[in-house]
């Protein structure tokens, strides 16, 4: 016997999940495009936990602009510091993805998906200044993509709910 879902579980209705996944999919492609077009496709798969996050639960503080962009600015640069400090390594990755979260916790800037941010940058040693600015602005790509289906009637959550 199973129990009934809660009020927390109730399926989105069909034009919203179709939205919603339109959107995701714009927002990763175009991600995609300008990760390969400057050969730094290894920067997706954090972005794209990120646009899980403002396109599947816009409304949590983890998705809000501040976090999304602050979180993996800040977990890049404690990627770096680990990076110059211990060298590239899984284990350094390790440390160098929970110190992030921590300094996350501390700027209030947490974001889950950036500690893989940290986590990449130690393993794969890209060029800061190539790398970091490719980070901002695939950051604020999905800020900008995450505001447009709260344009759109029948979206039942505006992004950003706090900037």
């Amino acid at each position: 016997m199973t129990s009934p879902p809660s009020a927390g579980t109730a399926r989105p209705s069909l034009s919203h999940l179709l939205r919603v996944t339109a959107f995701a999919i714009g927002a990763l492609l175009l991600l995609v495009t300008v990760g390969v077009v400057l050969h730094q496709p290894l920067l997706i798969p954090p972005l794209a936990a990120s646009a899980a996050l403002v396109h599947g639960a816009p409304g949590l503080p983890l998705a809000q602009p501040r976090n999304l962009v602050g979180g993996h600015l800040i977990s890049a640069l404690i990627g770096f510091a680990t990076l110059a400090v211990a060298g590239s390594s899984a284990w350094g990755a390790a440390v160098a993805a929970g110190l992030s979260l921590g300094a996350m916790m501390l700027t209030h800037l947490a974001h889950a998906p950036a500690t893989a941010t940290a986590f990449i940058v130690v393993l794969q040693s890209p060029d800061p200044v190539t790398f970091l600015p490719l980070l901002a602005l695939g950051s604020c790509l999905l800020v900008a993509i995450g505001l447009l289906p709260g344009r759109i009637a029948g979206h039942p959550v505006r992004y950003p709910v706090a900037w």
